[in-house]
């Protein structure tokens, strides 16, 4: 048989190889055949012409005929009996050279990287272009190339080589690593088949492989979403409770152990019951009573922290063996992140429930949610505003206006819109694009702007209503020092001019008696005089206030007021836990003092009742009467505003309550301390 031009191409087909034992089976048969009948002739030819031939001479021709016959007969039978072995012969060279051709072809121009190993050496025969082009290296520097250069696992090629040369005679398939000429590392599933010895006797053999760089990285992908998922697989023998478990699991669930464990001592309830449940349920799948398994389980991890598994499983028949497949997930952080994310949904609809603000969601200009706030804006439940068109709550000739600002074509809006009552009020919009309920919506944030105009025109009002007051409080200041100045000088003025004229008038009387009579009307006028002045210095500020404190100065005060008046007066004036600023002071003085006033100018009362009390906090002072009462809606006087502005200055708070004919009630919230 023709040797190889290459030792590592394939050899001929099976055809040459059949056409080469026929040859040596032929080169076998003929010859002795041909012996067979060589003895066959001799041994019978010679008695045939002795009973032929009688005399010497014709014997001696007979049997050179007989020779001559014998050699030509030879020589045809010769050539037909080798002709068609030749041509056998012939003809399976050709198919022969024609496989190797159509192999060598095939080795060089097949797109998966090829080559032919040394088995003994483990070096590269041959290689193809594929295999040069995969590997990064010239397929000249390929031949001759140790296996070890590329194998980076060292201890896996001991154990493929052994196991080839172990069972030489069949295919065999291997996954490996292979590092090629650029370092990258590639994963290679390497299938090997046997090819005849080399001219040497050496062992060959046809390495093709087959690039899984992308499945193995897709594996590893997919190994590591496991491990970001926490979901591990595992496979259990209904029949005899053996299982095994992918690494993922095993680091899950830290699996120790080889695998025959069983699941049950794997996945340990965290309760008898939830255990319980677990066995329950595989035992009825084991019966076929189940087919599948889906089940929450509560395990104790690593340091008795529990955990959620979930755990999935489908019964199936493989070869007559009822296996349990399926997978189990951690959702421990997935429960309590739905926990938080159903507590944040929850607090962010009850946000929007009670935003006072009114926000609605459109969808094709249909109401598709409305808040209660919405709803209030439009005199409406918010329920029958779902469905509702936006053109039904807009002003006609603003909603043009309003669709193309939805559009996005003008920058700012403030439509008018119209309540269930057939009022309209202007809004400030703003709006942002939404999916709700799966599609795709416009949220709008509704503001009404008639009560921001209602607040700035009273605002407007109660300035013009405070300069008012503020003029009359100007006007009132003046008055009371002109009435003080006419006091001085009209009283205590006139009273002066009387002592001096008096005095005067006893220095220039000769007389005695007469002098100590002018004497003494000078002491009593002065006495009526420092009367007056100690009145009016009183009613300014009271010494009481400073010397014996708030509670004196109200009980004297009080008393004082109401001596002269036919009307009924009840103290009831409690000592304070501590004594309040002077501010303070001041101010709930100056406050009982306006309110004992106003009731005795004004209420007609026949009774009346003060009341001073306080704790840690603050002091409370209540002034109540019986009196006819009045609107305080309807009080123009300064008295009430001057009480208001003196608590609300100190950092406290004054409450006026009163009905026509139903009395009036005054109550007083002050500090100790003044604020700021």
């Amino acid at each position: 048989m023709a040797q190889h031009d290459r030792p590592g191409a394939p050899g001929p087909e099976a055809g040459a190889r059949d056409a080469k034992v026929r040859a040596r089976s032929l080169a076998i048969r003929i010859p002795a055949l041909y012996l067979l009948c060589g003895v066959v002739w001799i041994l019978f030819s010679d008695r045939a012409l002795a009973l032929l031939a009688t005399d010497t001479a014709t014997l001696t021709r007979l049997q050179t005929w007989k020779g001559a016959a014998t050699i030509a007969v030879t020589a045809v039978l010769l050539y037909f009996m080798t002709y068609r072995l030749l041509h056998r012969l012939l003809r399976a060279w050709d198919r022969a050279q024609a496989s190797e051709t159509r192999h060598r072809e095939m080795f060089e121009v097949n797109p998966n990287p090829m080559f032919s190993c040394d088995m003994q050496a483990l070096e590269i025969i041959d290689a193809n272009p594929a295999a040069a082009d995969y590997l990064g290296w010239p397929r000249e520097h390929l031949q001759g190339m140790p296996v070890t250069r590329m194998w980076r696992d060292k201890e896996d090629l001991a154990r493929a080589v052994a196991e080839v040369r172990q069972h030489p005679d069949r295919p065999h398939v291997k996954l490996a690593s292979f590092t090629g000429r650029d370092g990258r590392t590639r994963h290679v599933e390497l299938r090997s088949t046997d090819l005849p010895p080399s001219p040497e006797g050496r062992p060959r053999r046809l390495v093709v492989l087959v690039d899984r760089t992308a499945e193995e990285q897709a594996r590893l992908r997919l190994l590591e979403a496991q491990q970001l998922a926490r979901l591990g697989s595992w496979e259990m023998d209904l029949a005899t409770g053996a299982s095994r478990f992918c690494p993922v699991m095993r680091q899950l669930l830290d699996v120790q152990g080889g695998p025959d464990r069983r699941l049950t001592e794997v996945l340990v309830g965290a309760d008898a019951a939830s255990h319980a449940r677990l066995e329950r349920m595989l035992e009825e799948l084991a019966s076929g009573g189940l087919p599948n398994l889906d089940l929450l389980l509560p395990v104790l991890g690593a340091g008795g922290q529990e955990r959620l598994l979930h755990l999935r499983g489908r019964r199936i028949e493989d070869q007559g063996t009822t296996i349990l497949r399926g997978t189990v997930q951690d959702v421990t952080e997935e429960q309590q992140t739905r926990r938080l994310l159903g507590e944040r949904e929850q607090q962010f609809r009850e946000l929007v429930r009670i935003l006072p603000d009114g926000l609605m969601i459109l969808r094709e200009e249909c109401v598709f949610y409305a808040n209660p706030a919405c709803a209030g804006l439009f005199g409406r439940a918010p329920e029958a505003l779902i469905g509702e068109p936006l053109a039904d709550l807009v002003e006609p000739q603003d909603l043009a206006v309003l669709r193309g600002w939805l559009r996005g074509e003008l920058a700012e809006v403030s439509p008018r819109m119209r309540r269930d009552d057939g009022e309209t009020f202007r809004v400030a919009l703003s709006r942002a694009a939404a999916r709700y309920g799966g599609q795709d919506c416009t949220l709008l944030l509704v503001r009404d702007l008639s009560e921001p105009e209602r607040m700035r025109d009273a605002l407007a009002s109660g300035n013009r209503e405070l300069q008012a007051m503020a003029g009359r409080l100007f006007s009132a200041q003046e008055d009371e020092r002109r009435a003080i100045s006419r006091e001085l000088h009209d009283d205590v003025g006139q009273a002066i001019t009387a002592i001096k004229l008096s005095a005067h008038a006893a220095m220039a009387e000769d007389d005695a008696e007469r002098r100590r009579e002018d004497l003494q009307d000078v002491v009593a006028t002065a006495d009526a005089t420092l009367e007056k002045l100690r009145n009016l210095s009183m009613l300014l500020r009271p010494p009481q206030l400073d010397a014996l404190g708030l509670e004196a100065a109200l009980r004297w005060h009080a008393g004082s007021l109401f001596r002269h008046h036919p009307v009924e007066l009840e103290l009831d004036v409690a000592p304070l836990p501590r004594r309040p600023d002077r501010e303070i002071e001041q101010a709930c003085f100056r406050i009982a003092q306006e309110g004992l006033t106003n009731i005795l100018r004004h209420a007609g009362a026949s009774h009346v009742t003060l009341v001073l009390s306080g704790d840690e906090d603050a002091l409370r002072l209540h002034i109540r009467d019986d009196g006819c009462g009045f609107d305080p809606a309807q009080a123009g006087g300064l008295g009430l505003v001057i009480m208001r502005e003196r608590a609300q200055s100190v950092g406290g708070g004054l409450s006026i309550h009163s009905t026509p004919g139903a009395g009036t009630r005054i109550e007083l919230l002050l500090p100790y301390a003044a604020h700021g």
